[in-house]
């Protein structure tokens, strides 16, 4: 326990020795113990503890709550957006190389001010994973979706403790307008069914959310190749946090989109051979004039159109089906 309590204590050396003076004090920053704390109490919270408590309950219904959290949250990443865009992006910072301004100049403060409220929504966004406990939607509680929450709050802190502002905010302005449209969706599907036939793009906001990954590691990489006063190591933190997120998204689709289309083709392809099979058996016997008479019915093969006919002996045609 002394050996423990030795390293913390020179891991928080560290950390006030370098961290940024201006955030030190603020709250959950002094250390990152509490913030580690709260993500890991999360993990257990939705993967343990949450469907333990739900096994033998029946799902809530909170159509109320989930449209009053969504439209929260929608306004919230719509002044998160804003602000970053105010507090540099809309025309003072630049997209090759923007160095972090350690000043108390207004604009700056108000870009390390909105890093810690991107820092405090990462806590906010966790409120989706309960939802899905409470309702009983275990099979959304995903690898992806819990690493992504999981891990969010801690990468952000370490910004907010040593870099808030500069080059590393743009991972900030792009997420903020993907949660814009997410949970502008998210709002639309909570209103009910009436809405949610209209909501047909759900699948491309998996893919916002890659091609948002692929521009932050171009973004953050192209820093390897210029010289930009900004620390390298937040450079490759933020890239290949990027990178693993990419991979996790992409995993994600290829599984609820991609592979389950090809299921559903294969097996309408399936129906439609058991079908044709049925339809035209390959012992029916076939007279020269192409018809035979069985268990009450006519059957027809047309062999130079490739086309399967079966027909009541009245004549009235029941199946017309190609025969591939």
């Amino acid at each position: 326990m002394a050996l423990i309590m030795k390293c913390i204590d020179g891991f928080q050396e560290i950390f006030d020795k370098n961290g940024d003076p201006r955030t030190r004090n603020w709250p959950l920053m002094s250390s990152p113990f509490p913030t580690l704390l709260i993500c890991f109490s999360y993990v257990y919270l939705v993967k343990v503890l949450g469907p333990k408590f739900m096994e033998n309950r029946k799902p809530f219904q909170l159509k109320e709550l989930l449209i009053a959290y969504n439209l929260f949250q929608v306004i919230f990443s719509t002044w998160l957006f804003y602000e970053c865009l105010m507090g540099g992006w809309a025309g003072e910072y630049s997209f090759r190389c923007q160095p972090v301004d350690y000043s108390d100049h207004p604009t700056t403060m108000r870009m390390v001010h909105v890093c810690w409220w991107y820092y405090f929504s990462k806590f906010t966004e966790f409120m989706d994973t309960i939802f899905f406990v409470l309702r009983k939607k275990n099979e959304h509680i995903s690898t992806l979706h819990v690493i992504h929450h999981g891990c969010m709050p801690m990468s952000v802190w370490f910004g907010v403790k040593f870099t808030p502002g500069g080059h590393s905010t743009f991972f900030g302005l792009l997420n903020t307008f993907v949660h814009i449209i997410m949970y502008s969706y998210y709002l639309l599907a909570a209103l009910g069914p009436s809405v949610q036939k209209y909501l047909w793009w759900k699948k491309y906001l998996t893919s916002l959310q890659m091609a948002q990954f692929i521009a932050i590691m171009v973004h953050a990489f192209q820093l390897l190749f210029i010289d930009c006063n900004y620390p390298k190591a937040f450079v490759w933190w933020i890239g290949m946090h990027a990178v693993m997120f990419f991979f996790l998204f992409k995993e994600f689709y290829t599984q609820s989109y991609v592979k389950e289309r090809n299921r559903k083709a294969k097996s309408s392809m399936r129906d439609a051979v058991a079908a044709a099979v049925t339809i035209c058996t390959p012992d029916q016997h076939i007279h020269q004039n192409g018809k035979s008479a069985t268990n009450g019915h006519a059957k027809n093969y047309n062999k130079q159109s490739d086309y399967c006919v079966s027909a009541e002996m009245n004549g009235s045609t029941l199946h017309h089906r190609r025969v591939d």
